[in-house]
């Protein structure tokens, strides 16, 4: 099952509007067109009236959109994924490259956290076993 399967409830329905997208992904109806806009979207299907249709797979991605958003991951880098995607399987490589920089930026940052994380254990450490000390 997937995040969007186990989250959202709506699993199996073929169209999404894109007010269920936004109460589906928590983005604004303005970001969704947004990220159409700048390309960061594959094509969005609309029905006879022109309302945006997204589908299972259109949720899918921007569950993935929303993993790489966390990991500090420019938009421009973003929308570049997006179109080696649409490229094809030949930018499989390109792809791969810009992801594991990515991961390489996501691990030292996880390593700042970490050290960080340390410093403020000290920290209230020192304070719960300080009995009239000063604060350092």
């Amino acid at each position: 099952m997937s995040v969007i399967e186990s989250t959202t409830g709506l699993a199996g329905k073929d169209r999404y509007t894109i007010s269920e997208v936004a109460v589906i992904t928590g983005l604004t109806a303005h970001t969704l067109r947004w990220y159409e806009r700048i390309g960061l979207m594959p094509h969005v299907d609309r029905s006879h009236t022109g309302q945006r249709r997204f589908t299972e797979r259109d949720l899918h991605w921007l569950a993935f959109v929303g993993k790489l958003r966390l990991t500090g991951m420019p938009v421009a880098d973003m929308v570049r994924y997006a179109e080696l995607v649409r490229e094809g399987d030949h930018t499989r490589d390109e792809r791969r490259e810009l992801l594991e920089a990515t991961r390489r930026d996501v691990l030292s940052r996880i390593t700042e956290l970490q050290d960080t994380l340390a410093v403020l254990d000290i920290k209230i450490s020192h304070y719960g076993t300080a009995s009239g000390g000063t604060p350092s």
